[in-house]
């Protein structure tokens, strides 16, 4: 049995994914964060169950990408039963899409999410009078807090074992007149989606859309595709506008008539949440609080990393000493065991004393629902360097890591769009630069200088943006943001979130850490490593960085944790002080935070925008950190 969830941004689908999933999709505050559908298998009643997470979307017009990706889901595999959430908080909105649903006819299970919220503002939903309109079952959801979630489940593993189609919304009579002659157009053709679903979906696509789902459904019929266009016309010289738009319009109609029968409003409760807002969202103080929040957020992890890091590298620097003293210090052995024990402390000394920390409070960050507001306040300079401020979200996720922030620029409608803000998202640092970050500049010159890079880095983003822009002129729509409301995360959540980003950092790089770590001792055993030093001799020349820090760039390619943890190896120190300036730091960890992303995100890059446009960024982000780097090192050598 298949169950698809189905719901809009923030409406707490990928939450109630999670509470029954484990987790297994990311649960951020801000729309375009699932942008591929998660599935995972549970256990419901004593049966197994498919769970599918489809993106978030508000319609199924397929207008956009995350649109698309859910109703070709829905129109190219077997589904059991639908279930779709709703922000009680917002259910006239809501319930546009629920009537979408409806029209495909599925078994479909409403589920009213985030009833405390909705009580908060007021509003009394008469759930069974709903049930009752739509003909379907609506059931009280709090998915954060697992209330509800089991009967919810429950209810809609009973409807699709018996089958319980609810009824078809009915449009005004040309639409549905409409619908039928597609019906009789499509002469018994079978499709994943019933007759009638297949007819308000073809009525509702463009000239474009329509050949190429026709073609992609593999229906070939001429005459079939001269009706629709048609019967569109007819739509559209009756209605005087296009018929998604006509369809739109009606649900939305349907959708407010159907709140004014079941809620009914109280007073409104003017919280903390809402004062907080005054403050947090300030043209002035907003900022000076975003950049204060910044520092803290900083600080924090830096005193917990530094703590951590010191005793754990004695530790560690204690252990291959002896070790080391046991075999004899220019053996081969003795290179292998020290290359693996490196590797070994470089993961538990220097990356995941500050990675932990990073992503327990970015966690905590978009929980509360405080990154939304710094996409609302970013939307500005988004504006400025030439993009949408939808952009801003790639920017957000690229913090945690920079694959899913260039698969999150498919919220993006146009390609050039796409291209910059790919460009720009592999700029940013991510969790992996952060451990170069803290543990290189803020372990060493301390967290408001590595506070510093991050501002920097900022800056570097702008300002390519803005150049980039202006060689791919294009006027950007402004930014209609959804803006969630204030949430107490729950420890549970935060920690899965945390574990679920630093898994990949135990399960895939710290592997590579090691055998990288192992490779450049044998590198050093039998001196090639000299060689490919020579290769990079131009490059960390220019920067003014030791000759031996040309492996650690290379090898850096593969995971950035790789070019600091080899670093300390290439170098030959347990302390870098021992062997870089102030201004070698800050200049290896600039060129690092810039220069070309990771094979993972290269592989990504590939993929989502082509072999040309992978290769044009990786050359720009080389020649970006190169100038980056120089501009860092005229820096620290004129004020200090």
């Amino acid at each position: 049995m298949r169950c698809v969830l189905v719901g809009q941004p923030n409406s707490g689908k990928s939450t109630l994914f999670n509470q029954v999933a484990g987790y297994k999709a990311h649960t951020g505050n801000f729309s375009g964060t699932t942008v591929t559908y998660t599935e995972s298998k549970v256990r419901v009643a004593g049966d197994v169950m498919d769970l599918v997470d489809l993106p978030g979307t508000y319609t199924l017009a397929g207008s956009n990408p995350a649109e698309r990706e859910t109703l070709n889901y829905l129109g190219s595999h077997h589904v059991d039963v639908i279930v779709n959430v709703i922000d009680a908080s917002h259910l006239a909105q809501g319930l546009e899409l629920t009537l979408e649903l409806l029209d495909l006819g599925y078994p479909t299970v409403v589920g009213l999410n985030m009833m405390d919220e909705a009580a908060r503002y007021g509003m009394r939903i008469d759930g069974l009078k709903l049930q009752e309109l739509i003909g379907t079952p609506v059931l009280p959801l709090i998915a954060s807090k697992g209330r509800g979630v089991r009967n919810l489940f429950v209810t809609a593993q009973r409807n699709a074992e018996r089958r319980i189609i609810p009824p078809r919304p009915e449009y005004e009579s040309i639409i549905e007149q409409a619908i039928q002659d597609i019906v009789q157009g499509l002469d018994g053709r079978r499709h994943n989606l019933n007759p009638q679903a297949l007819a308000v979906k073809l009525i509702e696509m463009d000239a474009e859309n329509l050949v190429a789902n026709l073609k992609k459904m593999e229906i070939d019929a001429p005459d079939l595709l001269e009706r629709v266009a048609g019967l569109q016309n007819k739509i559209r010289n009756v209605r005087g506008q296009d018929p998604i738009w006509v369809l739109s319009a009606e649900r939305h109609i349907m959708a407010a008539n159907l709140v004014r029968q079941v809620v009914e409003l109280g007073k409104r409760q003017i919280s903390w949440r809402d004062r907080l807002d005054d403050l947090l969202l300030h043209p002035f103080w907003g900022y000076l609080l975003l950049v204060a929040i910044l520092l803290m957020f900083f600080e924090a992890i830096y005193g917990v990393g530094s703590a951590v890091e010191r005793p754990l590298l004695t530790v560690f620097n204690s252990v291959e000493s002896n070790l080391i003293a046991l075999i004899g210090s220019e053996t081969f052995f003795a290179g292998v065991i020290s290359g693996i024990l490196q590797g070994i402390a470089g993961g538990v000394a220097i990356v995941l004393p500050y990675l932990v920390p990073f992503l327990l409070g970015l966690g905590f960050l978009e929980d509360i629902g405080y990154l939304p507001r710094v996409a609302f306040m970013m939307d500005a300079l988004m504006h400025r360097i030439g993009l949408h401020g939808k952009a801003v979200v790639p920017f957000i996720i690229g913090y945690g890591c920079n694959v899913p922030a260039v698969m999150s620029t498919r919220v993006l409608e146009d390609r050039r769009d796409r291209f910059l803000a790919s460009a720009l998202a592999t700029l940013v640092p991510c969790a992996a630069r952060l451990a170069v970050v803290f543990g290189l500049v803020a372990f060493y010159l301390g967290p408001r200088v590595a506070l510093g890079i991050y501002l920097f880095n900022l800056l570097i983003i702008a300002i390519t943006g803005k150049v980039i822009s202006t060689m791919l002129p294009e006027e950007t729509p402004g930014l209609i943001l959804e803006m969630p409301v204030y949430r107490v995360p729950t420890l549970r959540t935060v920690f899965q979130k945390a574990w679920f980003r630093a898994k990949e950092f135990v399960v895939e790089a710290w592997p590579i850490l090691i055998i990288g770590s192992v490779v450049l001792a044998l590198l050093n055993y039998f001196r090639f490593a000299n060689y490919l030093n020579v290769l990079v001799r131009p490059l960390t020349w220019l920067l003014g960085l030791p000759g031996q820090t040309g492996v650690p760039l290379i090898f850096g390619i593969l995971r950035k944790e790789l070019s600091l943890v080899m670093l300390r190896q290439a170098l030959g120190v347990t302390d870098f002080s021992a062997a870089l300036t102030q201004g070698q730091m800050i200049s290896f960890t600039v060129f690092v935070v810039f220069y070309i992303p990771c094979l993972a995100t290269l592989a990504v890059l590939r993929r989502e925008l082509g072999y040309r446009d992978t290769l044009v960024i990786a050359g720009l982000t080389v020649m970006i950190a190169t100038i980056a780097a120089l501009a860092a090192r005229g820096f620290v050598w004129f004020f200090y």
